[in-house]
């Protein structure tokens, strides 16, 4: 189905899950601890995610790639398309972002210019769209892409900045 032809449907939580193994939500704990309202989720399911707390969500529809970003930006992309994603964060930089630790170029670019990245003390559970809790075969990092998002992962107690 084409997009154009999505954007008359009626989308309901429901269809968020598209059978793919990107469909995993960060979970609630890591927005509590980093206490910051978002500006923008920038790669969010269709309907959103009612933990996060950002302003705007924008989705498949919209398309965050596109779509100019504004603000404080939270972004967990697919991990199975990171690299535009990463493009992305690199230029714009008001953002944070939950990424794998990858041996890819993308990583490397990534690692170079991010101005802090975290390791988290705690694995998260992530949230699939059944509700369920799931672990990847990744280490998750949170990176921030200038001092004052470093800042807010430092006061976070989420792990340890570099």
């Amino acid at each position: 189905m084409e997009l154009d032809s999505r954007l008359d449907m009626d989308f309901g939580y429901d269809l968020i899950d598209n059978g793919t193994s990107d469909d995993f939500y960060t979970p609630p704990f890591i927005f509590e601890a980093l206490n910051v309202e978002f500006d923008m989720d920038v790669c969010a399911p269709v309907g959103g995610v009612p933990w996060i707390p950002a302003k705007r969500s924008l989705t498949i529809i919209e398309d965050g790639l596109i779509t100019p970003w504004a603000g404080l930006v939270w972004c967990n992309p697919p991990f199975s398309t990171i690299r535009p994603w990463a493009d992305k964060l690199v230029d714009y930089k008001n953002a944070i972002a939950l990424l794998p630790l990858s041996k890819s170029v993308w990583s490397r670019q990534i690692w170079r210019k991010a101005a802090g990245i975290m390791i988290l003390d705690k694995e998260p559970r992530y949230i699939k769209s059944d509700g369920t809790n799931a672990a990847t075969m990744t280490i998750p990092v949170l990176m921030a892409f200038n001092e004052s998002c470093v800042d807010i992962l430092k006061n976070s107690g989420l792990g340890r900045v570099r």
